[in-house]
């Protein structure tokens, strides 16, 4: 199934897609059918559990005329407004090596000898990628109150001059243990999802120089972008077999799979599993697949630019973004 948060007359409302162009508001299809309560939201259905994705399974497709809503005349958010948790990892690690290399080249761009300045900046080790992240997962806490959804406009931090996307994929937690294993970890899964995680690249590398992650780079209003739904795993048959994309105006600036993760969302599962409890629908995010950043290609976003990351299976989040630049930012660029 395909569950959706959407906005209807001012009010956000559980639903689940039943085609490209409808879909069902599910507490008015379960109150309606069975007299039975509703979720009340996505984190509502989630904590039900297996009991009730059967129950919206059960009315999905025999759903009063009532509970029908045109996707034309709503509006979709992010599937889960505020998550109780949000992390991001660095589990393709290909992004992470290519993303390095660059940045050592950009400090080296303006050097007498460029390239001799580039192998003297590789060469050092800090730009290339530590043997830890090929033996478990890294990543960092993302604020998880800076959510943005399908077709909403991302204003730009106005201290920033390059914009960038990241696509990127994301599982949902569900019901978790303490201390699972790899291969008990895919039943912690809900669904899955979409991940735009929105990076005011010349902050970011301004912070990184301390070695403290990306920072005031990716915590701002919006930088967290979800949707347009969350998946049911039995949608998804081999997760790590998807292909993914992303546009910007409709040009293709990136390509590449869910397969060339090094770690996959179950490595991490079990990791964070074993320090503390997984919350009903905190959210885990995949890092950037190779080339999925303008970063990578040397290219940035302009004003107005949309945005469309794609990935089988899951569909498309489309959004804009708005700078806000100074008139000495504007010169500049």
């Amino acid at each position: 199934m395909k569950l959706v948060t959407f906005e209807n007359e001012g009010a956000p409302r559980l639903g689940v897609m039943a085609s490209d162009i409808d879909l069902v508001d599910i507490d008015i299809a379960l109150e309606t059918l069975t007299a039975e309560r509703g979720f009340g939201d996505m984190i509502g259905l989630i904590k039900a559990g297996r009991k009730g994705l059967d129950q919206v399974a059960e009315v999905l497709y025999r759903a009063p005329e009532q509970a029908l809503r045109s996707l034309a005349n709503v509006r979709l958010r992010a599937p889960i407004p505020a998550p109780p948790r949000l992390r991001d990892t660095l589990m393709f690690l290909e992004h992470m090596e290519n993303g390095l290399r660059e940045w050592a080249r950009n400090l080296a761009k303006d050097a007498p000898d460029p390239e001799a300045k580039f192998a003297e900046l590789m060469a050092s080790g800090r730009y290339s990628i530590h043997p830890v992240f090929r033996e478990q997962v890294i990543y960092y806490n993302a604020d998880h109150l800076a959510i943005s959804g399908p077709e909403d406009a991302i204003d730009w931090p106005a201290a920033s001059s390059y914009a960038d996307f990241e696509l990127e994929w994301a599982v949902v937690i569900g019901s978790a243990e303490r201390g699972m294993s790899p291969e008990a970890a895919r039943t912690a899964i809900f669904g899955y999802t979409i991940f735009n995680d929105w990076s005011a690249r010349d902050l970011q590398l301004d912070f990184m120089q301390a070695n403290l992650g990306p920072s005031g780079g990716k915590d701002f209003a919006g930088g967290n972008g979800f949707g347009p739904c969350i998946v049911t795993p039995d949608e998804i048959p081999d997760p790590y077999a998807l292909r993914m994309e992303a546009r910007v105006n409709g040009e293709l600036w990136s390509q590449g799979s869910t397969g060339s993760m090094h770690h996959k969302f179950e490595d991490a599962i079990a990791q964070f599993s074993r320090f503390e409890d997984l919350a009903p629908g905190e959210i885990i995010g995949s890092g950037t697949v190779l080339h999925g950043c303008g970063y990578e290609l040397g290219r940035k976003l302009s004003s107005g630019d949309v945005v469309e990351l794609s990935v089988e299976n899951i569909g498309t989040l489309r959004n804009s973004v708005r700078l806000q630049l100074s008139e000495l930012q504007r010169n500049a660029n």
